[in-house]
């Protein structure tokens, strides 16, 4: 169900492309489970439809046909780039947009086992996204922002899930990301959401990233806290080795807000545990190992 309580299914789609975009209307549909902002339906072999569910504006949506076709030439990982638009109509008064399709299994029902690989590659995904970004970039008011602009959000996933044991050694991370220094340099290009659902893996390593809906400039930062919710135990230190433009205060701000990710995991997943809605059982275990990555340092 969307926001506005109308259910989305094969049959909706295939009408909507009946009427908009006809010559795809044929291609075979094919629900793809999880989501909630947007629902995503495989069409053919190649192709995706995103459909606008519970995100209340088409802002993210908007974004993603905006600046994905600019930026994905230069990513040297696949990622998924508009070809169609869907406008909203009287049968679905949303946006909805028909998208390339990155094969590979998201990483949150998927491991990565060769994390050395997987390190490079990630180094190397985000080596070429962090480029100075144009003055029209869109700016986000909490994502790619310093970590002091974020401590509410951390103090009510601390509050919520925080395990008593280590959640002093939480806080000491936490306040030296908010410590430490500004990002000096230009605004670059930033996902912004970088956790397991939003990147799928083939043959035991990265193979694709998805979801540029909270796409901004910013502080890198938000990024490289990937290193940690990403990436399996002792691969960090070879990770920002490659990336090799992170500074001490990036590492701190970055552990810090990858502290901030995997609280939030761990939230989802409680939330799933309790039957909430968007909760997600499954994403509680991978939020815990990535905390306790986290707390392991660089």
């Amino acid at each position: 169900m969307t926001d506005t309580g109308i259910e989305i299914t094969a049959d909706l789609v295939r009408d909507l492309l009946q009427e908009q975009h006809p010559d795809l209307a044929g291609l075979a549909i094919r629900e793809v489970a999880g989501g909630w902002g947007n629902h995503m339906w495989r069409l053919g072999d190649e192709l995706a439809v995103r459909m606008q569910r519970m995100d209340p504006t088409p802002e993210f949506q908007l974004k993603e046909r905006r600046w994905l076709p600019v930026l994905a030439p230069h990513l040297p990982l696949p990622v998924p780039t508009p070809v169609r638009f869907g406008e909203p109509s009287e049968r679905f008064p949303k946006h909805w947009t028909v998208m390339t399709w990155v094969p590979g299994q998201p990483l949150d029902h998927g491991s990565i086992s060769r994390g050395a690989h997987a390190a490079d590659t990630l180094a190397g995904f985000l080596r070429a996204l962090h480029v100075e970004a144009p003055a029209e970039a869109p700016i986000a008011t909490d994502r790619g922002a310093h970590p002091r602009k974020c401590t509410d959000g951390f103090e009510n996933f601390f509050q919520a899930v925080a395990p008593d044991d280590i959640a002093a050694d939480i806080r000491a991370v936490w306040d030296d990301a908010v410590a430490a220094p500004e990002w000096a340099g230009p605004p670059v290009w930033v996902h912004g959401d970088l956790h397991p659902a939003n990147v799928v893996v083939s043959d035991g390593t990265l193979s694709g990233i998805v979801d540029f809906g909270d796409l901004s400039a910013g502080d890198p930062a938000w990024d490289l806290a990937a290193a940690w919710v990403l990436l399996p135990a002792g691969t960090a230190s070879r990770f920002f080795d490659t990336y090799a433009h992170a500074d001490e205060a990036a590492i701190r701000r970055a552990r810090g807000l990858a502290a901030v990710k995997s609280l939030f995991l761990m939230l989802m997943g409680q939330n799933g545990d309790r039957d909430l809605p968007g909760g997600k059982p499954h994403w509680g275990p991978v939020g815990r190992a990535a905390l306790d990555r986290v707390l392991k340092g660089v």
